[in-house]
């Protein structure tokens, strides 16, 4: 059962800043699930005790000007941060479930400092190496270092799909991130598929083939 007095609230947002305190703690997310085109990137943060981020919440209610803002902050106060990517072939291969936790995973093992428990985002999660975890459905919204871990895979992956915009500008990645918009599915329809596109998901409305 989780105890936390108001004391150890975040200052902003009510976000918690532990699950346990005086463990070493990182907090685990990813972006790009429900995408039809482009990778699935995961983040792990762990947070100092006495961070400073005022404005720090689950990056999807944030705009993308404070994403840019606390994308600075947590690289400067994070004891130690990671992003992983985790490509379309490998989701097609996989399913983007265990892509996602693949790629927290991958995001973990490449903190500087190893952690001594994970905060998952999410009710699903394979156990890694001998790191205890938990799973926290919603927990973006609930605790510090899954927010930070949002903040940072969101704003990673949304450059990432900016740069592939310029390759293949008809989908409007720049605007809907890979994302299953109208206009996204219309440009499949009318285009076909790239090599970013997943071919294990639904692509169009109706359906097309895939052997473009």
């Amino acid at each position: 059962m989780e105890h936390h007095s108001k004391s150890n609230r975040v200052k902003g947002e009510g976000l918690l800043p532990f699950l346990n305190e005086g463990v070493l703690e990182a907090g685990c997310d990813e972006a790009g699930r429900g995408c039809l085109a482009g990778p699935v990137v995961a983040a792990a943060v762990i947070l100092p005790p006495s961070f400073d981020m005022p404005l720090l919440n689950d990056s999807k209610k944030l705009s993308h000007k404070v994403r840019e803002i606390l994308k600075v902050q947590i690289r400067e106060q994070a004891l130690a941060w990671a992003v992983a990517v985790i490509d379309n072939e490998t989701i097609d291969q996989i399913n983007i479930l265990n892509a996602s936790i693949l790629g927290m995973q991958k995001a973990t093992d490449d903190l500087k400092l190893k952690p001594e428990f994970l905060l998952i985002d999410g009710n699903r999660f394979k156990k890694h190496r001998d790191i205890p975890h938990q799973c926290v459905v919603g927990g973006d919204g609930k605790y510090a270092s899954i927010a930070a871990a949002s903040v940072l895979a969101k704003t990673f992956r949304d450059e990432l799909m900016e740069q592939l915009h310029t390759e293949y500008p008809v989908y409007g990645w720049d605007v809907n991130r890979g994302y299953p918009t109208k206009k996204h599915r219309e440009a499949i329809a009318q285009n076909g598929i790239t090599c970013y596109h997943r071919r294990s998901f639904r692509l169009t409305n109706e359906q097309l083939s895939l052997s473009f």
